[in-house]
């Protein structure tokens, strides 16, 4: 008794759910990746040739809006913090780590004083400063 199968298997597959997915993921990350920006203040950083290999894990930005008017923006946020409560927000960010370090991010215009007050802030309590400029 011989039986026959009446219907064959298809070896082949079908590539076009495969490049949905594929179309999908990218788009996803596309996506995700502008959603990722530590600088989202537009800043005009000072140039210079030498580059630091440290990492900083909070930054403070210094933003000049004229007339003696200055705003601090703990990393990138964009609602300003007064001056008074700056050294308040890196010690809350700092607290656990190892090796605290922030970055000073400052305009061009920003005066050394400005700059400087933010250092003075880090040597108070014994953090390592990173000040950011772009390169030649």
């Amino acid at each position: 008794m011989a039986l026959k199968r009446t219907t064959r298997a298809d070896p082949t597959m079908s590539m076009s759910s495969m490049t949905d997915i594929v179309f999908l993921l990218l788009i996803f990350f596309l996506v995700t990746s502008t959603l990722v920006n530590p600088n989202a203040l537009k800043l005009l950083l000072p140039k210079s040739t030498g580059q630091v290999g440290a990492k900083a894990t909070v930054s403070v930005s210094i933003k000049d809006w004229g007339e003696d008017r200055y705003t601090y923006h703990i990393n990138g946020d964009e609602t300003p913090l007064p001056f008074e409560q700056v050294e308040n927000a890196l010690k809350e960010r700092l607290q656990l780590e190892e090796e605290p370090t922030f970055s000073i991010y400052s305009d061009e215009s920003v005066p050394i004083r400005e700059i400087v007050q933010v250092m003075n802030i880090a040597k108070h309590n014994h953090y390592k400063v990173i000040l950011a400029t772009q390169a030649e």
